[in-house]
């Protein structure tokens, strides 16, 4: 038998970019000034500390720095590494990089762990290898990985939906498997919502804005709750995929939130709790690796740590952006059909082009358009997967990829054209929440910049390299071409924005197309263009995003709240949830300052289920959260738990929130029909008004006019229905619309008793109006002011809006909204919602004024008899 010789021992160098050079197989002859900075820095100040993040931004090689720090302690400490990416096809692409170029030897494992090679786990297991494998393989209830000595987190800014989906319900109401779970959910949470809110829970619904919906409920009804919750869920996820999640949140409901939303039942902490998870919280080291790290503790956050020691960039490394970019803004000034034929062209002017989409349905409609019109080949991320070298092999070629907007690198010709059909500023359930009805946008200014910096650098990964950037779709042109959201970006990607802007503005199809050849040519014609951007960028400063310093300083107590919460520990979370709220004081952050007033309340409000002393303190927070920020409607629902109003006080919070309500569906249609152009804006108000003017289109537009004021607007076509509704909370307006009528004409019996009998019919046929605690108004809206004897006896609970004053009231309606429009951002912009409910309750065109004016003219009173 022939013995195997052992590795002689050898001298491990004192920092980790000093083994690079002795590694005989690299291609490349040495790292970067700015790399080796990074490893010396973390040799000296970071070997030990248990949370580490190192900000290499795109470009500046922060894989190989990584995999140098994980081979480095690998050999000098003998230790156990896990080198962790979001998907496979980074893990392949990471592996790659560590084999070809670097010439470190490294294992992938990816797949089933019942077929890893038991030759590459002994390697792994004896400190022989550094393990590279995905964020999935860490984070389950049955972790292979669960001796890891050091994890090195990769796209560390990427990790919070793949590190929060251990400990997050998602019950989807378009998959098979979860339908009955939705349904039982739904039915219990029937008598606890609104009618409106319910309807959308349950999809019965057809205004376009309902989808965007999200609701969550309280912490006190959640406790009421919760042992039916738990006996639903014990019940029906028992052999399905979530009996995992469940797994870990069954004995921790009352430490999560449950969300709402038009697609589905969300139940999650608010903070991921990482140390519970010993596979991830028992390692010696956590290593963070990112592009950005930022300043408002948003890693902090996303990882469930409360402390995390910073290596920033290397000083001058980020004095010059990375690659060149040429952003084209078809919407500026094309329609639908113009931007799919520039995107057809566009095409085929490339070798090979990147096409990022947010959903598997658009990818399967882009890929379908393509082999229908162009002789071009498709690739899919799957066929990306393991490796990418098919596709940049392949001339004529477009990659398709759907949900993977950061990881994927496409540099120097592999790729010079970038299509993004759309980003989504939220991600999940809970992020629209905070954002949109709680106004704590503030809190993820970092982390949505993050996501558009990953998604345009997708093809430019150095100096030299240089790609076009088509953006289309909604949010992300709305956000790019904002000049009060570009001042925050770095002055490079300013000057490249305002450039592309500027040439897209007016621009027709052929210019698009002559720009990119000149672009793509990258001759004379572009070095001229090219200096416009240098020049602008010079006089181009970066924004720091407000209240960062406070968000920074907060950030260890929110943790510390979220454990003492998941310990059962109510009091503890209650005291570190009041130095949360003692730190936020900028007037920027009045809706996270709400969001925490209401946190301190219910975990006074679970502490006094034990020790009813605790009552008042609830109290007091839930009266403050709905203080601290007045243009939050939601919270308005916690006033039964608060101090006990008086009634007037009552009586004008239920008329407040229905503004509110109001102002948050305007929000909705504004983010909906877009801010970056007037296009589709102009198109809605061109349908209303020239709607109104046609007795065959009127109705429609009364419709539109209705979901444009932020009304819940519908009508049903069938016999005895009346025309368009329109709701506002616990109000509803049901419309005879009797605009055909001549103004010499009489209203007859049959009309009258038509229009009176509409609030039966609407609580019989509408879900949304079947509660008794619903009002609803009957309006005759006609030009006639007469009536034949005996229609007057059916009028007696109508109102009249005469024709003439319907649509004079209209184009005000019409104006007000586009006004309101101008000084618009985003949702949740809590100066903008007090601004809009202001100006719509002077101009008298918010629910209640406009429901007061009708009652003021009772049909009996206004009409006479022929």
């Amino acid at each position: 038998m022939a013995f195997v010789k052992m590795a002689p021992k050898t001298e491990v160098p004192d920092s980790p970019d000093a083994l690079f050079r002795d590694l005989p197989r690299r291609k490349i002859p040495d790292v970067l000034p700015h790399q080796q900075s990074m490893m010396q820095k973390y040799a000296t100040d970071a070997i030990n500390s248990k949370d580490v993040a190192l900000q290499l931004p795109t470009g500046s090689g922060k894989t190989l720095v990584g995999l140098l720090i994980a081979e480095w302690r690998r050999r000098k400490f003998k230790e156990k590494v896990v080198y962790i990416c979001p998907n496979k096809q980074l893990v392949h692409q990471a592996v790659y990089q560590a084999e070809d170029k670097y010439g470190l030897s490294v294992i992938g494992f990816t797949g089933s762990k019942h077929k890893y090679d038991p030759k590459d786990v002994a390697k792994y297991k004896l400190a022989e290898c550094v393990a590279i494998t995905t964020y999935s393989s860490l984070f389950n209830t049955n972790p292979y990985f669960d001796d890891a000595d050091v994890i090195i987190v990769d796209d560390a800014h990427a990790a919070e939906n793949y590190v929060t989906e251990l400990w997050s319900l998602h019950i989807d109401r378009f998959d098979n498997e979860h339908k009955t779970i939705h349904s039982a959910l739904s039915t219990l949470l029937k008598s606890y919502l609104d009618p409106l809110s319910y309807t959308r829970l349950t999809g019965q619904w057809d205004n376009p804005t309902d989808k965007t919906w999200v609701d969550k409920l309280s912490t006190p009804l959640l406790l009421k709750l919760h042992d039916e919750i738990c006996e639903i869920l014990d019940a029906h996820t028992s052999g399905t995929s979530l009996r995992f999640p469940w797994s870990l949140l069954r004995h921790n409901l009352n430490a999560c939130h449950l969300y709402l939303s038009s697609s589905e039942i969300l139940i999650r902490p608010l903070i991921a709790p990482t140390w519970t998870h010993n596979a991830f919280n028992d390692a010696k080291q956590r290593i963070y690796m990112s592009a950005t790290l930022g300043e408002g503790g948003d890693l902090e956050r996303l990882l469930g740590r409360r402390q995390i020691q910073r290596l920033p960039i290397p000083e001058g490394w980020n004095t010059q952006g990375v690659g060149r970019r040429f952003f084209l803004f078809p919407t500026l000034s094309l329609n639908a059909s113009d931007s799919l034929t520039l995107r057809r062209n566009l095409l085929k002017k490339s070798q090979r082009s990147l096409i990022l989409v947010p959903s598997e349905s658009m990818k399967s409609e882009i890929v379908k358009d393509i082999n229908d019109n162009l002789s071009l080949i498709t690739f899919t991320a799957e066929d990306i997967e393991q490796s990418k070298a098919t596709f940049i092999q392949t001339k004529n070629s477009v990659a398709v990829v759907a949900n993977r907007y950061d990881g994927i690198d496409f540099p120097g010709d592999e790729c010079r054209l970038l299509f993004i059909e759309g980003l989504p500023k939220v991600v999940n359930s809970q992020e629209r929440f905070l954002m949109s009805r709680m106004g704590a946008n503030t809190l993820f200014n970092e982390r949505i910049q993050t996501r558009v910096l990953q998604a345009i650098g997708r093809c430019t990964r150095s100096l030299e390299d240089y790609s076009a950037v088509v953006v289309t779709g909604q949010e992300l042109p709305d956000y790019l071409a904002d000049p009060r959201r570009r001042e925050y970006f770095h002055p490079e990607l300013q000057a490249e924005l305002e450039f592309g802007i500027e040439q897209s503005k007016n621009a027709s199809i052929e210019s698009f197309e002559e720009n990119l050849d000149i672009f793509l040519a990258n001759g004379m014609e572009w070095e001229t263009a090219n200096q416009m951007i240098v020049d602008c960028r010079h006089s181009s400063t970066q924004k720091e995003f407000p209240s960062i310093q406070q968000l920074k300083q907060s950030v260890k107590h929110e943790v510390k709240y979220q454990t003492a919460l998941w310990q059962q520990d109510y009091e503890d979370a209650l005291s570190h949830a009041e130095s949360v709220l003692g730190l936020l004081t900028d007037r920027n952050l009045c809706g996270y300052r709400a969001l925490w007033e209401y946190l301190a309340g219910s975990a006074a409000y679970l502490a006094a289920q034990t020790r009813p002393e605790f009552m008042v303190k609830s109290q007091t927070h839930f009266s403050r959260a709905k203080g601290a920020a007045k243009d939050i409607p939601w919270l308005v629902h916690l006033s039964k738990y608060s101090q006990t109003p008086t009634l007037e006080q009552e009586k004008e919070d239920k008329k407040n929130n229905i503004t509110m309500l109001q102002v948050e569906k305007i929000e909705s249609l504004l983010e909906l029909l877009g801010t970056a152009h007037d296009r589709n804006f102009a198109e809605r108000e061109r349908q209303i008004i020239q709607g109104l003017e046609s007795g065959d289109t009127f109705e429609d537009a009364h419709k539109l006019l209705g979901e444009h004021l932020g009304f819940d607007a519908g009508k049903i076509e069938v016999s005895g229905s009346p025309d368009p509704w329109w709701q506002c909370g616990e109000q509803c307006i049901v419309f005879e619309d009797h605009a055909n009528a001549q103004d010499t004409s009489s209203l007859s019996i049959t009309k009258a008793r038509q229009v009176a009998s509409h609030p039966t019919w609407m609580r019989k046929h509408v879900s949304s109006c079947q509660a008794e605690s619903i009002t609803i108004m009957p309006v005759l809206l006609t030009p006639v002011m007469t009536v034949y004897p005996g229609a007057l006896t059916h009028l007696g609970d109508v109102s009249i809006w005469k024709l003439s004053e319907f649509k004079a009231w209209a184009v005000l309606a019409l104006s007000t909204i586009r006004e309101l429009r101008k000084s618009y951002l985003e949702p949740g912009d809590l100066a903008w919602r007090a601004e809009a409910s202001g100006m719509l309750q002077f101009k008298r065109l918010d629910f209640n004024s406009l429901a007061e004016d009708l009652k003021k003219y009772p049909a009996k009173d206004v009409l006479t008899e022929k």
